[in-house]
């Protein structure tokens, strides 16, 4: 039966894209957690998985122009830790930012809100943090209404211009406004009526 749990596992990870990242719970419905642990150490020493932090293992993505192995996506880890436990988080500050396309700097430090506790984590030369915010700004919206929230508060009132609104516009689709629309009703004022500027083309259109 053992050999019967190592080769569900290896066929999950095996279907899976390069580049995915796997916690422990990801198997809860093959074995139990002992057993998954083991067998996802296993298939670490043979090379088939990648260990990121403890816990956490990534199905390596192999570069052929780079000829190597590219380094763990920062956002597929950060939403992993939420997964193991069981966290609500949102891109904050400059992540939110890159992920919108409003800045180009790389930035040091992936950020998140999270209704978890305030968390870093490091591997190689990347580092997460995950700061505590209440629920009331994570919990109940949809990632894109809280992705332009953050984004909007990062860049703070006098800095939001035509060229932000432009920008976010273009980016979201119209279901992705119509939620942003119905659910920033609750975000600060000034913040809401830039919601409804980058909004206001698809409700024209209505």
């Amino acid at each position: 039966m053992a050999n019967g749990y190592a080769k569900e596992i290896q066929n999950r990870i095996g279907a899976a894209p390069d580049g995915t990242i796997f916690i422990v719970s990801d198997f809860a419905d093959v074995a139990d957690s002992e057993t998954i642990r083991r067998n996802l150490n296993r298939l670490v020493q043979a090379g088939t998985l990648r260990r990121i932090l403890k816990g956490v293992f990534e199905k390596p993505k192999f570069s052929k122009l780079l000829g190597e192995y590219v380094a763990a996506d920062p956002d597929a880890v950060a939403k992993a830790l939420a997964r193991c436990y069981h966290w609500t988080i949102a891109p904050c500050g400059d992540t939110a930012l890159n992920m919108l396309g409003l800045s180009t700097q790389v930035t040091a430090v992936w950020s998140y809100i999270s209704d978890g506790p305030y968390k870093t984590y490091e591997w190689d030369k990347t580092k997460i943090e995950f700061k505590h915010r209440t629920n009331k700004e994570v919990t109940g919206l949809s990632p894109m209404t809280i992705l332009v929230i953050q984004a909007l508060k990062t860049l703070g009132k006098e800095h939001v211009d035509e060229k932000t609104i432009r920008v976010l516009s273009r980016r979201l689709n119209k279901d992705e406004k119509a939620a942003l629309l119905a659910e920033g009703a609750e975000a600060t004022d000034w913040i809401y009526t830039v919601i409804k500027e980058i909004c206001k083309g698809e409700r024209e259109n209505d």
